[in-house]
This record gives structure tokens, sequence and C-alpha cells, in this order.
């Protein structure tokens, strides 16, 4: 009892200074008003790896007066939209870490009942469309104050582009959002330049200069913008009548986007206004990617979530360590690079090593780091030998078909990087648990060292299929070479005495897989391998991939070939089935490539299962604010045909 005055002193001098959530927070701080207001979707955890944290402490650092409202309710009076009044500068919006679609619903289209990015995995306390959401209630309830959105889900939603769950082409989320700006993919320099932008209040000229961001404008401006320098899309009408328009817009806006010094401006009528998309910029240097991971995050949730329950999303990266963004793979089902783009960017060996130690401080860490990885784990330092050669590819994949020849593959780095962090005291074992991509091997030990010191007993890696056509639809390699890998590893595993386990990921209804290819697919995996599958998936076609585009227009859009699409329950279920070694039912006829015989789309909407219907879709609230705004390698497929515009477009004239 007589110590417990002297501890509280002690925590006192203490507490952490996260960004303030509430008003009591602001005070604290002497501040008497905001700069920037931020929304989130997920809880706010202070650490590198939320998106909305390090958007934060890159203001805080630039001088700001920075909070964060996590999580608000959006059902009741709102009072968790105005309870920190106006900013001095704009309100910030996020979904989360995640789209809000992929959040809530299973690739079946059933309600989950648990959210990873919530206090005891709880559902229920995000919106369906969460950006929209949040915007139209911000809008209605600040009509002047600039409302910026960003985050995967503004990013991939920036024009139009296809909704699985509403089975629908959907305009740009700024047309039903009422948004005034949207930044896309890595935001870290650009929301520092619309900050600077906005000093003075908000200035629509300044903005529009920016890169990596996109608005609405009107054709007075449009046709002011460089010829030479714009493409104009297929308008959103016109995709709506034309599927094969929908699909040609994509090749155009996924070429852009990874391009290594991209220059073209992408214009996209919808209605009467135009979406405009500003190219984005070069990739993040060394010095700024360390900048943003070295800020003084307090690596842990806010603790106005003590007593609520562990962080499922927390939990599973606070011993982990992110080396790298991007990912030049290209697979066609994925969203990382068209959201943190093609172009590896690497953090140096003294950030990586600084977030070791401070890790390897933390209170419950073991010695046990659960991850050294990124989006693909053995990407780390790689790129283009010949940097010209880089600036003239137009390929959406640096590995397929085949691995580009002037990819420098080098994994000594990476070696390197894995033996001082070994080295570094408290560290036991530093886990890769990041997927490994086995086709950018090189003759390097790589292999056997993470199978020998950074292996927990289980390597994951993710073949997707084993079909040469379904592969080649997704962009990933030849399953000689998983099979290859498997038996690599069963030496290497043998040689050592180590009991591990390969861990194969697969995925079923992927546009142009059929009930036959699923059931060759068994028959090698199962049967020829005896692999016990546990890791398996449905395809969720998400927004702004090349998955996405096939599964809607029953067609590739670069070749124009077209592509058999399991589009109902029934088939989805049936192809799902193979995974566990069940033989479906016998049907009259099996599909083949070229086109869908299954259920029409809309039977592949179980009416029990509606998004927006049940709790946490946010219906109402929508309908009502909605009257009140304005509604991986082909050479094909990477040719320079895209940077031209394409039948039905026309640069600006």
């Amino acid at each position: 009892m007589t110590r417990r005055p002297g501890r509280q002193k002690m925590y006192r001098q203490h507490i952490p200074m996260f960004l303030p959530t509430t008003i009591k927070e602001v005070r604290e701080r002497g501040w008497d008003q905001l700069d920037v207001i931020l929304f989130s979707g997920d809880a706010y955890i202070d650490h590198p790896a939320f998106g909305p944290a390090v958007v934060g402490r890159l203001l805080e650092a630039e001088g700001y007066r920075v909070a964060i409202v996590p999580q608000p309710n959006w059902r009741d009076d709102l009072r968790d939209f105005t309870k920190l009044g106006a900013p001095r500068l704009f309100f910030g919006i996020s979904a989360g870490s995640m789209d809000s679609m992929v959040n809530h619903y299973t690739a079946n289209l059933r309600l989950r009942h648990d959210d990873a990015y919530t206090p005891g995995g709880k559902a229920g306390f995000r919106p369906d469309y969460a950006v929209t959401v949040y915007a139209q209630i911000l809008k209605r309830l600040y009509p002047h104050v600039p409302v910026v959105i960003g985050g995967i889900e503004a990013s991939l939603r920036r024009l139009t582009h296809y909704d699985y769950w509403s089975d629908s082409l959907k305009p740009s989320v700024l047309v039903e959002s009422g948004a005034d700006l949207l930044i896309y993919g890595m935001g870290e320099r650009v929301v520092q330049q619309v900050a600077r932008a906005m000093r003075n209040g908000y200035n629509a000229k300044l903005l529009r200069k920016i890169r990596q961001v996109a608005f609405l404008a009107d054709e007075a401006y449009v046709s002011r913008l460089d010829p030479d320098r714009t493409i104009r899309l297929h308008g959103y009408e016109e995709c709506l009548r034309d599927k094969r328009a929908f699909g040609e817009n994509f090749t155009v806006i996924e070429t852009q986007s990874n391009l290594m010094e991209p220059e073209t401006t992408l214009v996209e009528a919808t209605g009467d206004r135009f979406v405009v998309v500003t190219p984005p910029n070069t990739t993040l240097t060394t010095e700024e990617l360390d900048h943003s991971f070295d800020l003084p995050y307090e690596r842990a949730p806010h603790p106005r979530y003590r007593g609520k329950g562990d962080i499922p999303a927390w939990e599973m990266i606070k011993f982990s360590v992110n080396i790298h963004r991007g990912c030049f793979g290209g697979c066609s089902f994925c969203t990382i690079s068209a959201h943190q783009g093609k172009f590896i960017n690497s953090r140096s060996e003294r950030s990586i090593l600084d977030e070791v130690r401070r890790i390897a401080s933390m209170p419950g860490f073991r010695g046990y780091l659960s991850d050294v990885g990124a989006p693909s784990a053995n990407m780390y330092r790689m790129g283009g030998r010949d940097k010209e050669l880089c600036r003239r590819c137009r390929r959406p994949s640096c590995l397929h078909p085949k691995m580009c020849p002037n990819l420098d593959n080098d994994h000594r780095p990476l070696l390197a990087l894995y033996e001082k962090i070994r080295a570094v005291k408290g560290i036991k074992k530093a886990f890769v648990g990041s997927g490994i991509r086995y086709d950018l091997f090189d003759d390097s030990p790589y292999l056997a060292t993470v199978v020998k010191h950074h292996t927990s007993g289980r390597l994951k890696v993710a073949p997707e299929h084993t079909e040469d056509a379904v592969l080649k639809l997704m962009r990933k390699p030849p399953f000689a070479l998983f099979e290859q890998l498997n038996a690599d590893f069963q030496h290497i595993c043998r040689r050592e005495g180590l009991p591990y386990q390969l861990i194969p990921y697969f995925i079923s209804s992927h546009p142009g897989c059929t009930e036959r290819d699923m059931c060759s697919l068994s028959a090698k995996v199962l049967g020829k391998l005896h692999f016990n599958l546990e890791q398996v998936q449905d395809l969720t076609p998400t927004p702004m991939t090349l998955s996405s585009v096939m599964f809607y227009t029953g067609e590739n859009p670069y070749t124009h070939e077209k592509v058999y699409v399991a589009r109902s329950q029934e088939e989805k279920r049936r192809q799902k089935a193979y995974f566990f070694g069940e033989r479906p039912a016998e049907k009259k006829e099996v599909p083949d490539r070229k086109g869908s015989k299954g259920v029409p789309a809309k039977a592949s909407r179980p009416q029990s299962a509606r998004p927006g219907d049940k709790a946490g879709a946010g219906k109402k609230a929508t309908r009502e604010l909605s009257a009140k705004t304005t509604s991986s390698k082909g050479e094909r497929p990477g040719g320079s045909r895209t940077t031209r515009p394409i039948p039905g477009m026309h640069r600006k004239r």
C-alpha cells in the first residue's frame, strides 16, 4: 500500500503519448483546435503497420495537431463525428487496413462474425463501404471542411470498378462519397504535400497539381490538360453498356500504375463530371521509408481498449518486422502491386535492426520474431540491373511467364540481414511467416537458410493451382517449380533432421478454372504429393485486379480471349470440395474454359446474406445521407500497347 502512490507517480510520468482520440486528450495537450482529424474503420493501434497511425505520426512530425477517431458510431446521433469539432485543415478518412466489404463478407457472401481489427475480434463496428458512409456524414455535418479519403478501399475504388458484393459496376468512390480529394497508393509523401497546400485554406488549384491524387472536375478543367500527357478512359456510363470498354480501361490503369516514371494523367467521365487521376509518385527513397518507420510509435493499441479483449490483427503482427514494400510478382488476384507499387522499396539495415531491438525490449517478448517479411518475403533490395530498361518496361510482372533477364534476384543482401537479426541480443528465433516466392530463387543457400534458421515448423508458399492454363491467367509459375521446391525442402529436412512441413496455398473458382481443373489439382496435390490441405481459398474478386475484371467480363482484357467463370455459389462450392478430396455429385456437363454454362450471375447472390442488409452495414445511415450528397507473366499482358490510346479512347485534343 505504501508503494502504490510512488508507482502511480512513476506511471504518470511515463504515460504513452498516443495521438489523442477524445476532447479530454486534446485538452491535456493544451490544444484549442486540431489541424487534421483522421477517421478510421480500425481500432487505433499506434504502429507502422496501420495506415492511420502512420499518417498521423507523419503529420505530427511536421508540426500539425492531429487526432484520430477510430471506429466512429455511424448509427446513433453521430456524436463521434462532432466530438472534436472541425479541424483547421481537413478531415482524413480510411476504411482501415482492409476494404470494408472484404472485411465483412466471405467469398460466398456470408456475413463474417468477427473482425480482426476490433477489440475482442467483435464484428459490427464499421459500416459496409466505410469510406463512403464516413465521408457522407462529414460532408453533411461540415459542408465547408475539406474531406480527404485514402487507404486501400479508396485507393482501389478511385475509378470505375467491379463491386463483387453488389454484382455491379460502381463509379469512382469520389462520386458516391462526396469527398473533395482522394490519395491513392502509399500516401506518406502525398499527405504531407496535401497538408502544406491547405495551410492557408482550401486551394483547389494547388491540390490539383499534386501527384498521386484524384478529384472531380468539370469539362473546362479537363480541356486545359496537356493532351500529350492525358489519356481519356472510357466513361462510367460507357463501361456500363460495354464490358469490353471496362476491360480496356483496366489495361491502361494497370500499365500506368506500374511505370517507373509515370507522367500521364487519367481522365474518366462520370455523368457531366470527370474523375481526374494524377500520375503516381516515384517510389519512396530508403531514407523516406526509414523516416516513416522510425517515428515515435507507441507500438501498442490505445489504452482506451484495456479490458475490451485482444485485437487479433495486433496480436498477429506485434512481434513482426516489415522489411520492404511493393511486389513485382503481378499476381492477377492480388492488390499489393496496385496499392504499394511494382518496384521494391527497401528499408535500411539500420532501421530494421533498430526496430528489432525495440521489439526485443517490449514487455511480453520471449525471443521469437513472428515474421521478418513483406508482401513477398524474399524481394528485399531487388530490382532491375539496368534502370533504363526498367523505365521502358510495360510488363505487369517481373516473374511471369519467365523471370525478367534484367532482374537482379540476388538473395545475399537478405541473407546478410537475416544473419544480423539472429545476432541481436534477445532474439532466439526470427521466423519468416510471409509467403516466399520460390520462382525467385537464385543459386544462394536461401532455402536452406530459411528452413534451418527461420522456420517455425511450417514453411508457407503459394502455388495457387496446378494447371498451366489457370496459372497463366493467375500470372503464377508452372506447378513443376513447386514440385521441385517440395523435393528440395524434403531433402533439406532429412539432411538437417527437421520434422518440418511445407504448407501450400491454393485458390478455387479463379476465372479460367473449371471443375475439371479442380479434379486435376486434387489428383496431383492430394493424390500424387499426399498433402493434407489446410489453407484453401475461394476467390474473392476485389476491385482493381485483373481477376475481378475477368470475373465480370468473362474474358482476358489483354487478349479478349473468353474465359470460363464459376459464378454461382453452387459452382464455387463444387470446386472447393475438391480441396478436401470430396468428389461432387456428377454433373451432366462440365464446362470448359471458353465460357460459363452454369447458373447466371444473379443466382450467386444468396437472399439471406445481401451486403448492406445486416448489422454492420449501415444501410439506414447511408440511405438517409445519400440524398444529401452526390451520389504474376505473359508478353501480351505486358505489351506496350496499353501506353497508347486504346480503341474508343483518345488523348485529349
